[in-house]
């Protein structure tokens, strides 16, 4: 029988990974640490395939989309420097997810290309993955991407049936809420600048903090519009996931060293 062995919030900004730092190594710092530490537990409860919820997957509008090639490829650029992961896809466990979710009257998009089966099956595999799995063991995946149409009940659905389809399978699993936070801290950024960040990113923390992760979906849509998070709903699929009677939270850092915020927790299980 299939277990979630470990899970945890992370952040994917590329220049977390040292080797995109550049001259900007003190920058993303305390996340790079949190992110080595969230590294470091994984390994010990030596999952056997890793679980990446993130939002800058291939999406499909009112669909919960899973990767289900044989393997993923992706890159992540900064500082003119390049860092490349290939990863195998745990196919097996994608296609049961999705079955499962089906099932449940949850839209569902299984993504393949190229051919069925084989060395030309790849799909990309987005820096919302790229990151945080560059501080995980090097293992199989199951890449989710949902969409921002699908109300916080289904986000919550959907995570309850990703928990059930592991633990129908054989299989030990670690999942990874891919997870950036408020886009319009700052002037210079792409975003501009709003004060709402600020006040959501505090709220954020403050419910991250509290256990209380349902609670990301009472953040209005006023304040998704201004203040730009995007880990409200990849933070709905895991509170699903791991339920709030059977969760507890290891709050590891916060910080905004540029124009959005990056969060590191554990979430565990009792």
């Amino acid at each position: 029988m299939g277990q979630i062995v470990y899970s945890c919030i992370t952040p994917h900004g590329g220049e977390i990974i040292l080797e995109l730092a550049g001259q900007h190594v003190e920058r993303m710092q305390t996340t790079r640490r949190s992110m080595e530490t969230l590294g470091k537990r994984m390994r010990e409860q030596r999952p056997d395939a890793l679980v990446v919820i993130t939002p800058h997957g291939i999406r499909s509008d009112g669909q919960f989309s899973i990767i289900n090639s044989e393997s993923v490829v992706g890159s992540e650029q900064e500082n003119n420097r390049t860092y490349t992961m290939r990863r195998e896809v745990e196919r097996p466990l994608a296609q049961s997810i999705a079955k499962e979710a089906q099932e449940s009257g949850l839209p569902v998009s299984l993504l393949n290309f190229g051919t069925t089966e084989g060395p030309l099956s790849v799909l990309p595999l987005d820096w919302g993955a790229v990151v945080p799995l560059a501080f995980m063991p090097d293992l199989p995946v199951v890449i989710i991407t949902p969409s921002r149409l699908n109300s916080n009940q289904e986000m919550l659905l959907f995570g309850e049936i990703l928990r059930k389809s592991i633990e129908q399978s054989d299989k030990s699993v670690g999942i990874i809420a891919s997870c950036d936070w408020c886009h319009t801290h700052d002037e210079a950024g792409p975003y501009g600048y709003h004060p709402s960040a600020k006040i959501v990113d505090e709220r954020i923390v403050s419910i991250i903090k509290s256990g209380a992760l349902e609670e990301c979906g009472n953040i209005s849509q006023e304040d998704i519009e201004s203040a730009k998070p995007d880990g409200i709903w990849q933070t709905l699929i895991l509170a699903g996931a791991v339920p709030q009677n059977d969760r507890s939270i290891e709050w590891l850092s916060y910080e905004v060293p540029t124009y959005f915020g990056l969060i590191c927790a554990e979430v565990s299980r009792n």
